[in-house]
C-alpha cells in the first residue's frame, strides 16, 4: 500500500512585470508556497498555496501557509494511506481549522500524485473534461490609465486577452469611474471591461459607482463592498443590472450556500485556494450551478502549479459562464515551469500530461527559493 512519506513546503519570491496595484496593497513580487509530497513508492505530487499581498488581502501569508503545512498538516498525514485522498482531506479538516490555502496546497499535491500514479490527468480523475480551453481575462492594475491602455492594446494585438478586469477602489469613487471611462473609451467595443473593487466601497459608494459603471458598459463588478456584508451584497445584486460577483466572501461551500440562499451575488469567483482545496471548490461550483449563479475561475495570482491545478478542475465543471482569470504566470518576470501554460487565441489552454501536467524547472526553483543562498542575497539587496 502506497503511503504518504514526506511533505515539504518552501517559499519562492518572484518579481512581477510591473507594480500590481490593488485597493489594499501594491505588489512588486509574488511569494509562492510550493508543496512537494513524496510517496512510499517513489512518486511525487506537487501543489501550491499562494496569498495576495501578504496579510493585506486575507488571514494567510506565505509564512503562515508554510508553517501550517510543516508544523500541523504534515504530522497528521505522513504515514497515512496515499490512495484515499478524501480520507486525508477529512483528517486534515478535523485537525486544522481555517488555513484554507495551506490545506488546499497539500490537497492539490495529493490529487496530483494520485493521478500521476494512475497515469491520468487531474481532470480525468475528477470525472473527465468538458472543455480544454477557457476565455481568460487580464487584470489591468498599474494604477495609471495610459499605461493600462497601452498594456491592453498590446495583449489584444497578440490575441492573448480581450476581457479586462480593472482594479479600482484605492481612489475616490468618482475618480475610479473616470479611470474606467478613460480605458473604456480608448479600447472601444472590441474589449469587455469588468472591475474589481476588493471590498473598498461603502454601500452608498457602491450604489453610485455601479450606476456609473453601468453607463460605461461595464459588465461585472467584483466584491464591491465588505465580504461580511451579505445583506448589502444582496441589495446591490437586486438593484444593479451589472453582474455583482462575490469573491473574498466565498471561503468554501458553506459561504456559497449562504450566498445562494440570499441571492447575494450573480456570479461566484471560485478559487481552489480560498475554497480550501479542489474538492471544496468543486462543491462551490455545484452549488452555483444548482442555484443558477454564474461561475468564474478565480486566481490568487498563482504560479503555473496552482494555475494548472485550477484549470484541470474548471475543465470538469458543468458551467463556467464567465470564463476565468487564470493569468498568474504571465504576471511574473520569470517562468518556473519547464513547459509554460499556453495562452493564445484569447484563451488559456489546459495543460496536458498526467496529474495537473505542470513540471518544475528546478534551476528556477533553486534560484528563487527564499531559503537558498541566492534567495537570501536577493532579499538583502
Amino acid at each position: 500500500m502506497t503511503k504518504i512519506d514526506k511533505i515539504d513546503a518552501f517559499i519562492l519570491d518572484v518579481p512581477t512585470i510591473r507594480g500590481h496595484v490593488l485597493a489594499m496593497a501594491t505588489m512588486r513580487q509574488q511569494s509562492f508556497v510550493l508543496v512537494q509530497v513524496r510517496f512510499s513508492d517513489g512518486s511525487v505530487g506537487l501543489g501550491e498555496g499562494t496569498s495576495i499581498g501578504g496579510l493585506s488581502y486575507g488571514a494567510e501569508s506565505p509564512e503562515s501557509i508554510q508553517s501550517a503545512i510543516l508544523t500541523y498538516i504534515a504530522p497528521v498525514l505522513e504515514g497515512q494511506a496515499a490512495e484515499n485522498v478524501n480520507a486525508a482531506i477529512a483528517k486534515v479538516e478535523a485537525n486544522v481549522k481555517g488555513n484554507a490555502i495551506a490545506r488546499a496546497a497539500v490537497e492539490t499535491a495529493l490529487w496530483d500524485g494520485l493521478a500521476r500514479r494512475r497515469g491520468i490527468s487531474l481532470a480525468e480523475l475528477f470525472g473527465g473534461m468538458q472543455r480544454t480551453e477557457f476565455p481568460v481575462a487580464w487584470t489591468l492594475a498599474s494604477g495609471q490609465a495610459e499605461m493600462d491602455i497601452e498594456e491592453a492594446r498590446d495583449v489584444i494585438a497578440s490575441e492573448r486577452h480581450r476581457i479586462f478586469k480593472l482594479k479600482i477602489g484605492k481612489r475616490d469613487v468618482r475618480e475610479d469611474i473616470a479611470h474606467v471611462a478613460a480605458i473604456r473609451g480608448a479600447l472601444g467595443g472590441g474589449a469587455e471591461i469588468r472591475v474589481d473593487v476588493n471590498q473598498s466601497w461603502s454601500r452608498h459608494d457602491a450604489k453610485w459607482g455601479l450606476a456609473g459603471l453601468e453607463e460605461l458598459g461595464v459588465t461585472l463588478a467584483e466584491q464591491p463592498i465588505e465580504a461580511r456584508d451579505r445583506v448589502g451584497m444582496a441589495d446591490l445584486t437586486r438593484a444593479s443590472r451589472i453582474a455583482v460577483m462575490a469573491d473574498e466572501a466565498l471561503n468554501g461551500p458553506t459561504d456559497a450556500l449562504a450566498f445562494a440562499c440570499d441571492r447575494a451575488a450573480d456570479v461566484f469567483a471560485v478559487k481552489i485556494a480560498q475554497s480550501g482545496g479542489l474538492k471544496r471548490a468543486s462543491e462551490v461550483c455545484a452549488i452555483a450551478n444548482a442555484a443558477g449563479i454564474g461561475t468564474y475561475g478565480g486566481t490568487m495570482l498563482e504560479s503555473g502549479i496552482g494555475t494548472a491545478a485550477a484549470l484541470h478542475l474548471f475543465a470538469t465543471v458543468d458551467r463556467l459562464d464567465w470564463g476565468c482569470e487564470l493569468f498568474g504566470p504571465l504576471l511574473f518576470t520569470d517562468e518556473i515551469l519547464i513547459n509554460p501554460i499556453r495562452y493564445s487565441g484569447f484563451a488559456v489552454h489546459l495543460p496536458e500530461g498526467p496529474g495537473h501536467g505542470a513540471e518544475l524547472d528546478m534551476s528556477k526553483v533553486d534560484f528563487y527559493r527564499r531559503d537558498s543562498s541566492r534567495g537570501r542575497l536577493k532579499a538583502i539587496n
